[in-house]
Protein backbone atom coordinates (compact mmCIF):
# COMPACT_ATOMS: atom_id res chain seq x y z
CA UNK A 1 0.00 0.00 0.00
CA UNK A 2 1.36 3.71 -1.15
CA UNK A 3 0.09 5.68 1.61
CA UNK A 4 1.42 8.84 -0.62
CA UNK A 5 -0.75 7.74 -3.50
CA UNK A 6 -4.03 10.22 -4.23
CA UNK A 7 -5.61 7.20 -6.18
CA UNK A 8 -5.33 4.79 -2.76
CA UNK A 9 -8.56 4.84 -1.32
CA UNK A 10 -9.33 5.31 2.21
CA UNK A 11 -13.34 5.16 1.87
CA UNK A 12 -16.08 5.75 -0.05
CA UNK A 13 -19.22 8.04 1.02
CA UNK A 14 -21.88 8.95 -1.46
CA UNK A 15 -20.27 8.13 -4.55
CA UNK A 16 -17.21 10.75 -3.40
CA UNK A 17 -13.51 8.73 -3.05
CA UNK A 18 -11.17 9.42 -0.14
CA UNK A 19 -7.72 9.00 -0.17
CA UNK A 20 -5.77 8.37 3.00
CA UNK A 21 -3.21 11.33 1.58
CA UNK A 22 -6.06 14.04 1.27
CA UNK A 23 -8.04 12.71 4.31
CA UNK A 24 -4.89 13.39 6.61
CA UNK A 25 -3.74 16.61 4.72
CA UNK A 26 -7.45 17.58 5.59
CA UNK A 27 -7.05 16.76 9.42
CA UNK A 28 -3.97 18.11 10.20
CA UNK A 29 -5.02 21.83 8.33
CA UNK A 30 -8.28 21.48 9.69
CA UNK A 31 -6.56 21.16 13.37
CA UNK A 32 -3.86 23.45 13.19
CA UNK A 33 -5.81 26.56 11.80
CA UNK A 34 -8.20 26.05 15.01
CA UNK A 35 -5.34 26.50 17.15
CA UNK A 36 -3.93 29.42 15.51
CA UNK A 37 -7.79 31.13 15.76
CA UNK A 38 -7.29 30.13 19.54
CA UNK A 39 -3.54 31.49 19.42
CA UNK A 40 -1.80 28.50 20.28
CA UNK A 41 1.55 28.16 19.28
CA UNK A 42 1.85 24.90 19.04
CA UNK A 43 -0.65 25.65 15.52
CA UNK A 44 2.97 26.06 13.47
CA UNK A 45 4.22 22.26 14.53
CA UNK A 46 1.05 20.76 13.19
CA UNK A 47 1.54 22.73 10.48
CA UNK A 48 4.13 21.40 9.28
CA UNK A 49 2.81 18.17 8.58
CA UNK A 50 -0.33 19.46 6.89
CA UNK A 51 2.15 21.65 4.31
CA UNK A 52 4.19 17.92 4.01
CA UNK A 53 1.03 15.94 2.58
CA UNK A 54 -0.50 18.88 0.74
CA UNK A 55 2.72 19.34 -1.19
CA UNK A 56 2.20 15.46 -2.78
CA UNK A 57 -1.17 16.01 -3.08
CA UNK A 58 -1.00 18.92 -5.27
CA UNK A 59 1.60 17.49 -7.10
CA UNK A 60 -0.42 14.65 -8.21
CA UNK A 61 -3.82 16.55 -9.01
CA UNK A 62 -1.19 19.03 -11.03
CA UNK A 63 -1.95 22.23 -9.33
CA UNK A 64 1.76 23.91 -8.94
CA UNK A 65 2.16 26.70 -7.85
CA UNK A 66 -0.27 25.60 -4.84
CA UNK A 67 2.32 22.77 -4.63
CA UNK A 68 5.21 25.64 -4.84
CA UNK A 69 3.46 27.47 -1.87
CA UNK A 70 4.20 24.38 0.36
CA UNK A 71 7.96 24.48 0.11
CA UNK A 72 7.60 28.11 1.76
CA UNK A 73 4.95 27.55 4.49
CA UNK A 74 7.43 24.66 5.53
CA UNK A 75 9.76 27.05 6.35
CA UNK A 76 7.29 29.78 7.69
CA UNK A 77 6.03 27.40 9.75
CA UNK A 78 9.19 27.36 11.44
CA UNK A 79 9.58 31.32 11.56
CA UNK A 80 5.94 31.60 13.04
CA UNK A 81 6.39 28.81 16.12
CA UNK A 82 9.82 30.98 16.91
CA UNK A 83 8.33 34.44 16.67
CA UNK A 84 4.81 33.10 18.51
CA UNK A 85 6.85 31.60 21.32
CA UNK A 86 9.61 33.68 21.89
CA UNK A 87 8.55 37.80 20.90
CA UNK A 88 10.94 41.08 21.77
CA UNK A 89 10.01 42.42 24.74
CA UNK A 90 7.61 45.41 23.84
CA UNK A 91 5.63 42.79 21.58
CA UNK A 92 5.02 40.78 24.22
CA UNK A 93 1.16 40.08 25.93
CA UNK A 94 0.76 39.17 29.41
CA UNK A 95 1.23 35.11 28.46
CA UNK A 96 4.47 36.93 26.98
CA UNK A 97 3.73 35.64 22.91
CA UNK A 98 3.49 37.97 20.65
CA UNK A 99 0.39 40.65 20.65
CA UNK A 100 -2.29 41.29 18.27
CA UNK A 101 -1.61 44.30 16.20
CA UNK A 102 -3.22 46.07 13.09
CA UNK A 103 -1.75 47.12 9.50
CA UNK A 104 -1.60 50.90 8.35
CA UNK A 105 -3.59 51.91 5.69
CA UNK A 106 -0.65 52.10 3.49
CA UNK A 107 0.82 49.04 4.39
CA UNK A 108 -2.32 47.14 3.48
CA UNK A 109 -2.65 49.31 -0.05
CA UNK A 110 1.05 47.91 -0.68
CA UNK A 111 0.02 44.62 -0.02
CA UNK A 112 -2.43 44.46 -2.72
CA UNK A 113 -0.71 46.37 -5.11
CA UNK A 114 2.20 43.70 -5.01
CA UNK A 115 0.00 41.59 -4.21
CA UNK A 116 -1.96 41.62 -7.85
CA UNK A 117 1.26 41.88 -9.72
CA UNK A 118 2.80 39.11 -8.56
CA UNK A 119 0.09 37.06 -9.33
CA UNK A 120 -0.20 38.00 -13.30
CA UNK A 121 3.59 37.15 -13.23
CA UNK A 122 3.38 33.70 -11.23
CA UNK A 123 -0.24 32.93 -13.20
CA UNK A 124 1.69 33.17 -16.55
CA UNK A 125 4.71 31.27 -15.22
CA UNK A 126 2.64 28.34 -14.31
CA UNK A 127 0.70 28.44 -17.57
CA UNK A 128 3.42 27.69 -20.11
CA UNK A 129 5.27 25.43 -17.31
CA UNK A 130 4.27 22.28 -19.13
CA UNK A 131 5.70 23.55 -21.85
CA UNK A 132 8.74 24.86 -20.44
CA UNK A 133 9.33 21.48 -18.14
CA UNK A 134 7.55 19.34 -20.26
CA UNK A 135 9.68 16.00 -17.88
CA UNK A 136 8.56 17.41 -14.45
CA UNK A 137 5.20 19.08 -15.35
CA UNK A 138 3.57 16.21 -18.02
CA UNK A 139 0.04 18.24 -17.71
CA UNK A 140 -1.24 22.07 -17.83
CA UNK A 141 -1.76 23.76 -14.82
CA UNK A 142 -5.12 23.89 -13.59
CA UNK A 143 -6.38 27.39 -12.84
CA UNK A 144 -3.25 29.36 -13.51
CA UNK A 145 -3.87 32.69 -12.50
CA UNK A 146 -6.94 32.04 -10.00
CA UNK A 147 -4.19 29.28 -8.41
CA UNK A 148 -1.43 31.86 -8.40
CA UNK A 149 -3.97 34.31 -6.98
CA UNK A 150 -4.54 32.40 -3.65
CA UNK A 151 -0.36 31.21 -3.77
CA UNK A 152 0.97 34.91 -3.88
CA UNK A 153 -1.68 35.90 -1.24
CA UNK A 154 -1.31 32.94 0.92
CA UNK A 155 2.70 34.41 1.14
CA UNK A 156 1.36 37.81 1.80
CA UNK A 157 -1.16 36.36 4.66
CA UNK A 158 1.46 34.20 5.94
CA UNK A 159 3.87 36.68 6.91
CA UNK A 160 0.79 38.59 8.42
CA UNK A 161 0.05 36.15 10.56
CA UNK A 162 3.56 35.52 11.94
CA UNK A 163 3.58 39.01 12.91
CA UNK A 164 0.01 38.82 14.18
CA UNK A 165 -1.91 41.22 12.21
CA UNK A 166 -5.37 41.73 12.15
CA UNK A 167 -5.83 41.70 8.46
CA UNK A 168 -4.61 37.84 8.02
CA UNK A 169 -7.73 36.72 8.81
CA UNK A 170 -9.65 38.79 5.93
CA UNK A 171 -7.19 37.65 3.68
CA UNK A 172 -7.53 34.15 4.02
CA UNK A 173 -11.05 34.45 3.54
CA UNK A 174 -10.56 35.58 0.34
CA UNK A 175 -8.54 32.93 -0.47
CA UNK A 176 -10.16 30.10 0.82
CA UNK A 177 -13.51 31.05 -0.87
CA UNK A 178 -11.33 30.68 -3.96
CA UNK A 179 -9.44 27.72 -3.00
CA UNK A 180 -13.28 25.88 -1.66
CA UNK A 181 -14.21 26.26 -5.49
CA UNK A 182 -10.89 24.91 -7.38
CA UNK A 183 -10.84 21.86 -4.92
CA UNK A 184 -14.10 20.72 -5.90
CA UNK A 185 -13.71 21.45 -9.44
CA UNK A 186 -10.88 19.22 -9.15
CA UNK A 187 -12.44 16.83 -7.39
CA UNK A 188 -10.62 16.58 -4.10
CA UNK A 189 -13.74 17.60 -2.45
CA UNK A 190 -13.09 16.71 1.17
CA UNK A 191 -10.13 19.05 1.02
CA UNK A 192 -13.24 21.73 -0.67
CA UNK A 193 -14.89 21.38 2.06
CA UNK A 194 -12.27 21.51 4.50
CA UNK A 195 -11.61 25.23 2.66
CA UNK A 196 -15.41 25.83 3.25
CA UNK A 197 -15.25 25.38 6.58
CA UNK A 198 -11.71 27.65 7.09
CA UNK A 199 -14.40 30.54 5.67
CA UNK A 200 -16.26 30.51 8.79
CA UNK A 201 -12.69 29.79 10.78
CA UNK A 202 -11.62 32.60 8.93
CA UNK A 203 -14.51 35.06 9.62
CA UNK A 204 -14.37 34.12 13.26
CA UNK A 205 -10.57 34.47 13.39
CA UNK A 206 -11.05 38.19 12.21
CA UNK A 207 -13.39 39.12 14.46
CA UNK A 208 -12.02 37.43 17.22
CA UNK A 209 -8.58 38.74 16.84
CA UNK A 210 -9.83 42.45 16.04
CA UNK A 211 -11.84 42.03 19.46
CA UNK A 212 -8.65 41.26 21.20
CA UNK A 213 -6.70 44.14 19.21
CA UNK A 214 -9.02 46.16 20.71
CA UNK A 215 -8.84 45.10 24.42
CA UNK A 216 -4.92 45.54 24.37
CA UNK A 217 -5.20 49.37 22.72
CA UNK A 218 -7.64 49.77 26.01
CA UNK A 219 -5.07 47.85 28.58
CA UNK A 220 -2.00 50.16 27.07
CA UNK A 221 -4.33 53.10 27.01
CA UNK A 222 -5.07 52.57 30.76
CA UNK A 223 -0.98 51.82 32.05
CA UNK A 224 -0.09 54.77 33.89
Amino acid sequence: MNFFDINNILFEFLGVKMSYLEFYATLTGLVAVILSVRENVWSWILGLINVVLAFIMFYQIQLYPDMFLQVFFFITNIIGFWHWKFPKEQEANLKNELKISQLSLQQFAIYSAVGLVCTYLLGTFAKNLSELIPQLFSKPSAFPYMDSFTTVMSIFATFLLIRKKVEAWWMWLAIDIISTYMYFVKEVKLYSLLYAVFCIIALFGAVNWTKEYRKNLTATADRP
